[in-house]
């Protein structure tokens, strides 16, 4: 974790040092704005550090202002990086070519001023559309269709809620648009897939009643993300159980169909994963029964396919703001959607119902999940 935190860092610091040289090239400002700009960024980099111990301490007003301008800063630098690397990966190109040509190409290339002006400019329109995508739930359906079902029951709908990160930015209005289109669907079954909380859990005082008033004919259950961990699992699991979930770690439960649950990996940092293999867990469960996998990373076992029917994850956001995507793309199986997975399991990756860090998403709205399963012969 503190390696984590270092790469983190020091990656960030780098970025901002590349936004400050970019910005004195292209504005050639003095010493005194150099200097306010150096303290301003200088306060940025350990926002998130910051945010963490205010709210520790109880200063949530400060921690919440601080958590805004942070967070949105840090997507807004993000995107100005993204803009100005491909920017100059152009006029590095440009200027080579000019090179091997010996011909003078500086007409085709942008000069020091766009360079930094372009970048900046598209990187304040992406955070505003982004900010108001990030409110923008969808409704997402899938249809399974399965021969497990009991015979008095033809369709049974499942909603999925993912990465809902309630905490300083997500709040009660978030929460209740995320709650409504859930109600709207009147599910026979409500999942969370971790990461419902993010923050000091105490701070979300009466969050839990918004749950407690959707009572789905068969049940709630919910799994661990890697934030409920770093929040703090005692108080996540209180937090998650007085809003009428069942917490599944490492657990199964048989009913009208199986749903079992693992704890993220997370977990293994602070030792408090239950010591169970998926497939252990799986194939203690009735093999006659519709089984519902619920796992917050979209990683599917090689060694447990077959033995569940359908995964539901998260945790990946679809990378939140694009192209952030790109990089997950590179770690995980699949960003968000349906995967077919070897012996006739499925996978099912939400883009999440909530944000992480700054409010906002780029081309990664969030989303409400509605799976129906539906009984054939």
């Amino acid at each position: 974790m503190r390696l984590f935190v270092l790469v983190f860092f020091l990656i960030y610091g780098s970025i901002h040092l590349y936004a400050l040289f970019k910005a004195r090239a292209a504005l050639a400002f003095g010493h005194s704005a150099t200097l306010c700009l150096i303290f301003f960024m200088l306060a940025m980099i350990p926002a998130p550090v910051i945010v963490h111990y205010a709210e520790r301490l109880g200063l949530k007003l400060f921690a919440r202002i601080m958590a805004h301008i942070g967070f949105i800063w840090g997507a807004i630098l993000f995107l100005f990086f993204s803009a100005s690397v491909v920017i100059d990966l152009y006029r590095l190109s440009v200027f080579l070519a000019g090179l091997i040509a010996q011909r003078d190409f500086s007409a085709l290339s942008f000069s020091a001023g766009h360079a930094f002006v372009v970048p900046l400019f598209l990187s304040l329109c992406i955070s505003l559309y982004g900010y108001f995508e990030a409110r923008d739930i969808r409704t997402e359906r899938m249809l399974v269709k399965t021969s497990k079902l009991p015979a008095e029951i033809s369709r049974l709908k499942i909603v999925q809620i993912s990465d809902v990160h309630l905490g300083l930015m997500v709040r009660e209005g978030r929460l209740n648009r995320i709650l409504d289109k859930v109600n709207a669907e009147q599910p026979d079954i409500l999942v969370s897939t971790g990461d419902l909380l993010d923050g000091q859990v105490c701070r979300l005082n009466g969050l839990e009643d918004l749950f407690r008033s959707i009572r789905p004919k068969y049940g709630k259950f919910a799994v661990t993300g890697n934030h409920e961990f770093y929040a703090g699992i005692e108080n996540a699991r209180c937090f998650i159980e007085n809003a009428g979930f069942t917490l599944l770690r490492g657990e199964g439960i048989t009913g009208i169909i199986n749903v079992a649950g693992m704890d993220d990996p997370a977990g293994k940092i602070f030792g408090l994963t239950k010591d169970i293999s998926e497939k252990e867990l799986l194939a203690g469960l009735p093999r006659g029964k519709c089984t519902l996998l619920l796992k917050h990373r979209p990683f599917a076992d090689k060694t447990a396919t077959g033995l569940f029917d359908l995964q539901l994850s998260g945790h990946i956001h679809k990378g939140q703001i694009f192209p952030f995507t790109l990089v997950t793309a590179l770690l995980y199986p699949i960003t968000s959607g349906r995967l077919d997975l070897p012996n006739g399991s499925l996978m099912y990756v939400s883009r999440g119902s909530g944000t992480w860090g700054p409010p906002i998403r780029f081309l990664a709205p969030p989303e409400v999940t509605v799976i129906e399963l539906v009984r054939e012969a």
